[in-house]
């Protein structure tokens, strides 16, 4: 009966339901009919925002050599306003190569304790401007970069995305009964 529910609800839809105790098919089924009404553009960002920030770490992936992604945890900035996204990394790293050469990346946030995620689809570009690092500098970072946000072993990666995918049981988003398709909004 188990897998029953896994398959009709998806696997994060059948985690979120046995977390919160939901354990039978018709309750799982009236739980998907009660998100009939999608929610809107803000509301789909706003609990984004939220499950990126409870999240902290994603993984970033980028196409690396031959079209192979390449994946790595990453500590981003909380995304401002625009939904603009920045990291911190060496200028020496391989993911910094991989995005001068295509900037098409994904950032995956999922937090754990709300069986949660938000899947970022985007293009990066890397920032060597004093000012924006100033500006985008987290002080948990000063054990990596000697000489701080002025440093030249510092540079920003700035992800701007396209579409926002997201699972969220807390903020009554959940993919797609059967498709297993995340709510997603795109952006310009």
């Amino acid at each position: 009966m188990k897998r029953l529910i896994v398959a009709s609800a998806g696997l994060f839809g059948a985690l979120a339901l046995a977390a919160q105790g939901t354990a039978a098919p018709a309750k799982a089924r009236a739980q998907a009919a009660a998100q009939a009404v999608p929610p809107s553009k803000a509301q789909i960002i706003a609990a984004a925002r939220d499950v990126m920030t409870s999240a902290r770490y994603a993984t970033l992936a980028t196409i690396g050599d031959g079209g192979q992604p390449q994946a790595r945890i990453m500590d981003p900035m909380v995304p401002d306003k625009e939904m603009t996204i920045w990291l911190g990394t060496t200028p020496l790293s391989r993911k910094v190569g991989e995005i001068l050469k295509n900037g098409r990346v994904t950032l995956l946030y999922f937090d754990t304790k709300g069986l949660e995620y938000v899947t970022v689809l985007g293009t990066a570009d890397v920032v060597t401007d004093k000012a924006e690092k100033a500006k985008h500098w987290k002080a948990e970072w000063s054990a990596f970069y000697k000489e701080g946000a002025k440093g030249d072993d510092f540079v920003l990666i700035r992800v701007k995305p396209s579409r926002i995918e997201v699972v969220s049981p807390r903020h009554k988003i959940m993919n797609d009964m059967k498709t297993w398709l995340p709510v997603s909004v795109n952006l310009p």
